[in-house]
């Protein structure tokens, strides 16, 4: 088979939730199947990092597709034109958009659709492009892949696609992410909180992560508990940033709330396995990968009761309304308080994250390409 992949948001170094799907699924799908040739196209210059095997020819198509006129472009003009001189046996889009009206079958991964449910957390030309275009691609596509039983029953309700037609393909846990030992925890506390315990909150800062609710209350925990742990935000800036730095100011926070930023592999890796616990509260996940990121680090959970969370947390944290603030604070301070709890959680996160792996992830991806294959 020839099959066309987009991979433009192999990004190296900037590997995000999707990104970081794209680069563990393929890997695996192109050195297991020698047999098939992959295409990969990029929309800007690559690292050859990413070219994981010899049955990979990569691709570079203008222009680079970072806003949604340019998505449009992309998609509807450039590959679209690409795909249509092909004729692949499919195309394989791990970001689920697609070229409408193509000559070849197609395979999204849809990961989820806040846009959809919480249109303002996105800008407003990016929602109404998201909200335009997705029905469509769901609709034509062959088959879809997605990564919870809760994104299929979302995306079958409101798309109004066959449950036939969609594929579960778990979220998986990079290896980099084991438990430390006490004096890793105690190097890494020295270099992010002033040697201070911290729970921490990992992924971008953006509205849906629930951050302002985070910070307020952790600032009824503190005020609760006169204790000096911190609360770490592991992430780059999205937007919405304005609103949590009012909300740490507001609550005289600004020397007990830490920024990294984006951090490396191994900084994260050291800083969620070093904290207290992950403090993890969005309003709306497709899966949530900082769960059992955390599960496979040794660190206890708390973690919003709501999407896909329950899912993937199953028996191994507590869980949340990420509405009410006192909730968190109470989860916040049972977590501090009561080492036996966090002794519990930490041992069925290490049972539960048995459930969760890129190979298994790959293999369920490969298993929906060869459905859409032989349709």
């Amino acid at each position: 088979m020839q099959i066309v992949v987009n991979t433009r948001l192999l990004l190296k170094d900037k590997l995000d939730g999707i990104g970081w799907f794209s680069y563990q699924t393929l890997k695996r799908i192109t050195t297991k199947n020698p047999e098939h040739h992959f295409i990969f196209l990029f929309d800007r210059p690559f690292d050859e990092s990413f070219i994981f095997a010899d049955n990979i020819t990569p691709l570079i198509v203008s222009p680079q597709a970072r806003h949604p006129f340019l998505y449009y472009w992309w998609f509807q003009h450039s590959v679209k034109s690409l795909l249509n001189k092909m004729q692949p046996d499919l195309f394989l889009s791990p970001d689920g958009f697609l070229s409408l009206g193509v000559k070849c079958r197609q395979l999204p991964v849809i990961h989820d659709l806040n846009f959809l449910h919480n249109p303002n957390d996105v800008k407003w030309l990016t929602e109404k492009y998201y909200n335009y275009y997705f029905p469509k691609f769901a609709s034509e596509a062959t088959r879809i892949a997605t990564v919870s039983e809760y994104s299929k029953k979302d995306i079958i309700t409101n798309y109004h696609v066959s449950p036939e037609k969609t594929d579960v393909v778990y979220n998986g846990i990079n290896p980099f992410f084991k438990p430390l030992t006490e004096s890793e925890k105690t190097d890494t506390k020295n270099k992010f909180s002033n040697g201070k315990n911290y729970f921490i909150s990992v992924g971008s800062l953006h509205p849906r992560k629930n951050i302002v609710n985070l910070i307020k209350a952790f600032a009824l925990f503190k005020k609760e508990s006169s204790s000096d742990i911190k609360l770490v935000l592991a992430g780059p800036p999205f937007w919405g940033v304005t609103d949590i730095r009012e909300t740490i100011n507001t609550n005289n926070l600004k020397e007990e709330v830490i920024f990294t930023g984006r951090l490396s592999d191994e900084d994260l890796a050291l800083a969620l396995g070093s904290a207290l616990a992950l403090t993890f509260v969005p309003y709306f996940e497709g899966f949530g990968i900082p769960l059992v990121e955390a599960m496979a680090s040794g660190v206890p959970v708390v973690t919003s009761n709501v999407t896909s969370l329950p899912e993937v947390a199953g028996e191994a944290a507590l869980l949340v309304n990420p509405s009410d603030i006192g909730e968190i604070k109470n989860a916040m301070k049972k977590i501090y308080m009561e080492d036996s709890l966090r002794a519990e959680l930490i041992r069925k996160g290490f049972l539960q994250k048995e459930k969760f792996s890129w190979d298994k992830t790959a293999d369920l991806l490969w298993a929906s390409v060869l459905k859409a294959t032989e349709v």
